[in-house]
């Protein structure tokens, strides 16, 4: 184990980061990395429980202690081997996981956690050659077996990255222009620096991968084509409000604005009059989570007016409650790095419609109500109508499934209540020989949950389809 008496003796310290006045000027990642006398510090605390509840926190079931003791002791190539048994891109984790590991380490009972996912994220770091990139891990033996992984999400990239490592012929096609779904397009870049994600594209093409961009495939096509195909497409379809003034001007879904803003970034041209952009406007945000936190983030870089940020649920306590006790994910007030850069947070309030201009053409104002929670339910508090300037509003309330034409259609595909794919314990669907993975088919969540699923996935169809096909072949 890591140091016996650490977490006696050194404090709880996050990497630093960049000032928020000094960090909005730009999109880059505002993240310090610690140096290597902190980060063994910080890993000295890690106890070894006997019981390691941060196992349970994590859905990859990372060796947290023995990474933390690797670090610890200044062994990082051991740490990197510990780390890349179980997690495929420690580098994304470390970067945009709200670190369910740290909420399920012991000493979150009384103290304050190990900085697991700094420690992570400097472990995916110390993976990276001089020149930055990740040597590829090449499969001994090949199988012949070919394998369609259809979405480069994080669900599909794991998968294909686990598939090709097995020795199987896997090609990855995505609708995009680039790789990478909502790590390349959702995410802004001073999240998650796109050059860490090129880096692990290169390495799975060394690998074996084959990319496939702008491609829509047809299920046809699949089924006459691989002996397996796994869909990794997301749950992209955006939850939508419907009231009055939906329909004006300047009232756009998140991920049009987020998508818009990273492709400038990557230097594209976006054409001006389908620009979404937040300069010198009062953007309201309606949406509570990490998506309208980028959203937030976004529009302070882009220098709007006024940035306000719409939950509809009560503010959350500042401490666990006793219903919800550790090691389970607290559900607690939190600040996000965007909310320190700026934004006036307003909690419990219901959005009734939205006011045009004189004109009549664009959002002007936004028409709410506070709300309170009775019995599970949500209900209007009588006589608390205002409204809140807006020329902006950026819808964040998540996502509904995955896009139920093309694909999950013409494949007659089974979906469960909610819109998501059926899929079993191994990723089977009721369609012989096709896959789901990821947001496809548990719903929106995590990138940590996303790579955990790829991985169950691709061990899924190895032991399903592709090993009983080479046994008959044989």
């Amino acid at each position: 184990m890591a140091d016996p008496r650490g977490f006696l003796k050194v404090k709880r310290k996050k990497a630093s980061e960049r000032a928020p006045e000094e960090r909005i000027a730009d999109y880059t990642e505002f993240v310090r990395d610690p140096s290597k006398d902190e980060l063994a510090a910080q890993a000295s605390r890690c106890m070894d429980c006997g019981v390691p509840f941060c196992h349970q926190g994590c859905p990859l079931g990372n060796v947290i202690p023995e990474f933390n003791n690797f670090v610890w002791r200044g062994q990082m190539d051991e740490a990197v081997r510990a780390l890349y048994a179980t997690n495929n891109f420690p580098e994304v984790t470390g970067r945009v996981c709200p670190a369910l590991c740290e909420a399920s380490c012991v000493l979150n009972m009384n103290e304050a956690p190990v900085t697991i996912k700094d420690i992570e994220r400097a472990i995916g770091s110390a993976a990276l050659t001089d020149d930055g990139t990740f040597l590829p891990v090449l499969a001994q033996t090949r199988t012949g077996k070919t394998v369609a992984v259809v979405g480069s999400g994080p669900a599909g990239l794991a998968a294909a990255q686990q598939l090709a490592r097995a020795g199987h012929d896997v090609t990855l096609f995505e609708r995009d222009d680039r790789l990478g779904g909502l790590l390349r397009y959702g995410i802004p870049d001073f999240k998650l620096g796109k050059a860490v994600l090129d880096a692990r594209v290169s390495q799975m093409r060394a690998e074996g991968v084959v990319f496939r961009t702008g491609v829509d495939v047809r299920a046809g096509d699949l089924r006459s084509s691989f002996d397996a195909i796994v869909l990794a497409i997301g749950a992209r379809v955006p939850r939508d409000l419907p009231v009055p003034g939906r329909e004006l001007e300047n009232v756009h879904f998140s991920m049009d604005f987020l998508t818009q803003q990273n492709r400038r970034v990557a230097g594209d041209v976006v054409d001006d009059a389908r620009a979404i952009v937040a300069t010198g406007k009062h953007v309201v945000v309606i949406g509570g989570g990490d998506t309208g936190a980028d959203c937030v983030g976004t529009s302070n870089r882009q220098h709007a007016a006024s940035v306000v940020q719409l939950e509809l649920l009560p503010k959350p306590p500042l401490m666990r409650v006793p219903e919800n006790p550790w090691p389970a994910w607290p559900l607690i007030f939190r600040t996000a790095s965007s909310h320190e850069e700026g934004c006036t947070r307003e909690f419990a309030v219901m959005t009734k419609a939205f006011v045009p201009d004189a004109r009549g053409k664009r959002v002007a104002k936004l028409a709410a109500v506070r709300a309170e929670l009775v019995g599970g339910k949500i209900r209007e508090v009588p006589n608390s109508a205002f409204e809140i300037p807006c020329d902006l509003a950026l819808l964040a309330m998540g996502f509904t499934g995955p896009e139920k034409n093309g694909l999950v259609a013409d494949l007659g595909l089974a979906l469960d209540a909610r819109g998501n794919i059926i899929s079993d314990t191994t990723g089977a669907t009721n369609v012989p020989r096709v896959f789901a993975a990821g947001d496809a088919s548990r719903g929106q969540s995590l990138v940590v949950w996303a790579i955990a699923d790829g991985r169950r996935v691709a061990q899924g169809i190895s032991e399903r389809v592709l090993q009983p096909l080479r046994a008959n072949r044989g």
